[in-house]
């Protein structure tokens, strides 16, 4: 395992809260989660020893059929979503991480650096763990130029999804534990080269997410990364927007936001899957990119902007809450859904709409499109619960996402996942890193056939007509 020694010193614009720290980063997360394995590992095999046959749940034919929704098949100790109270992460509510966690002097949000020493050290940092990760990542940022002549090859209208997988793919050359793997490594020790590569992976987001936007959208006028910015500032800085300290606060706020939603959505499954065949971080990760940019998981917040721009198109001025509760009426009746209301754990607002809500209610009040959001929000639940056929009446994450990046001339809204990607990967690489620590099995189901169900629901005769198996 590549051991760097940090002697890191503050950063120029980060004096005052900054304190010193002097070490090695991976080696110190390592004794975070070592100091952890004892108990964890036993914790696992009490249960797995002495209530291993206990049921957890029953599985119905609607939840075969209906995509396992709800069936609980994994484990995830990093974050939950509760039905009433949203994600929680390491225990923390969105509210709670916002309060606690370490930030850049003059900033209202947190460093993604000390989120990322939670999600993998499972302890709250102080401000020094905070930067210690932040240096680390300095320290890991520079991108292979081959990662860059990948990514040029392709044709110009490349989806920035596809564009940003084969980028991820492109780095999987330097994956520590595949070659460590390959000479013999102590299966007890994986989880080690998987943190390494977890950090050399997520230290490349920003750059390769603002390599793809400036090569699509800037004619590929590309910024190097500024040595005094934290992670997340340092995304805006190469983007253009590096004196814009609203959208630097902004990309801090939806980085942490959208981290970690426990392990069954596509994409922490996907990642998960691959990962237990023993696949690295790199082919982990990129499938779990490829599961975000489905339609129905992580592109859900371009549909929802789009929505919105269209709603307003359909009105000479501002609507009035009149006519945005005929056009949501309109909209059920014509067998169509209202983007960005509904989730399938929540029965609340997701809390992570609300800390948008908040941001956009303080830097933009007077935003079009966010008066839009307001009114749409204050509006449309009521026609959702009259309606009847929807469990969860309240707005999730997506609709108000694509507003705020907007409004801050991110208009490209196909690189909106992508955003989504940078920071979901650091929740799929602490998930990736513990199930290894804990040692998981390859994950595999068992299939039936139709007949197989029919079978058990009117027991083991002839279904006349019926094709079998």
């Amino acid at each position: 395992m590549s051991k760097k020694k940090l002697d890191i010193t503050p950063l120029p614009n980060q004096k005052q809260q900054y304190v010193k720290v002097t070490g090695d980063c991976t080696t110190i997360l390592c004794k975070k989660i070592t100091d952890q394995l004892p108990a964890w590992r036993e914790r696992v095999a009490r249960l797995l020893k002495e209530h291993g046959s206990f049921k957890v749940c029953d599985v119905t034919i609607d939840q075969v059929y209906g995509g396992i929704r709800g069936v609980q098949i994994q484990v995830s100790d990093i974050s939950y979503v509760d039905p009433l109270e949203g994600i929680r992460i390491r225990g923390y509510t969105i509210p709670e991480l916002l309060k606690v966690l370490p930030r850049s002097e003059g900033s209202e949000f947190p460093l993604a650096g000390g989120l990322y020493y939670m999600l993998m050290a499972n302890q709250l940092p102080t401000p020094a763990e905070a930067w210690l990760i932040e240096a680390e990542w300095q320290c890991r940022r520079m991108m292979p130029e081959e990662v860059y002549d990948v990514i040029r090859a392709m044709p110009a209208d490349t989806h920035p999804m596809t564009l940003f997988s084969m980028g991820i793919l492109a780095l999987q050359g330097e994956s520590n534990f595949a070659r460590e793997y390959a000479t013999g490594i102590h299966k007890l020790d994986y989880w080690e080269t998987y943190l390494e590569d977890s950090l050399n992976l997520t230290a490349k987001l920003p750059s390769l997410a603002a390599f793809i936007y400036n090569l699509k959208y800037r004619k590929d006028d590309q910024i190097e990364p500024h040595p005094d910015l934290d992670w997340s500032a340092n995304f805006a800085h190469m983007i253009g927007k590096g004196e814009d300290r609203e959208y630097q606060d902004l990309c801090r706020l939806f980085f942490l936001l959208h981290s970690d939603h426990e392990g069954g959505n596509v994409s922490a499954h996907a990642a998960h899957l691959v990962g237990s065949a023993l696949s690295d971080v790199y082919l982990a990760c990129s499938a779990g990119m490829n599961g975000l940019a489905g339609p129905l998981h992580g592109l859900a917040n371009q549909e929802c902007i789009r929505w919105l721009l269209d709603v307003r198109a359909q009105f000479d001025q501002f609507p009035t809450r009149q006519q945005i509760r005929d056009f949501a009426v309109q909209t059920l009746k014509n067998g169509k859904v209202i983007p960005g209301y509904g989730h399938a754990v929540l029965r609340i607002t997701d809390p992570r709409f609300t800390a948008q809500l908040e941001f956009a209610k303080k830097y933009m009040p007077d935003d079009e499109l966010f008066r839009l959001v307001n009114l749409v929000y204050e509006v449309v639940p009521d026609v959702l619960k009259e309606s009847g056929k929807v469990k969860n009446p309240w707005p999730n994450v997506d609709a108000i996402n694509g507003t705020l990046q907007y409004h801050y001339g991110v208009r490209e809204f196909d690189f909106y996942t992508v955003l989504f990607g940078v920071s979901r990967i650091l929740g799929l690489t602490a998930h990736v890193v513990w199930s290894r620590v804990l040692g998981k099995p390859i994950e595999r189901p068992k299939s039936l056939t139709t007949r197989m169900l029919e079978d058990m629901v009117y027991g083991a005769k002839e279904q006349d007509g019926q094709p079998g198996l």
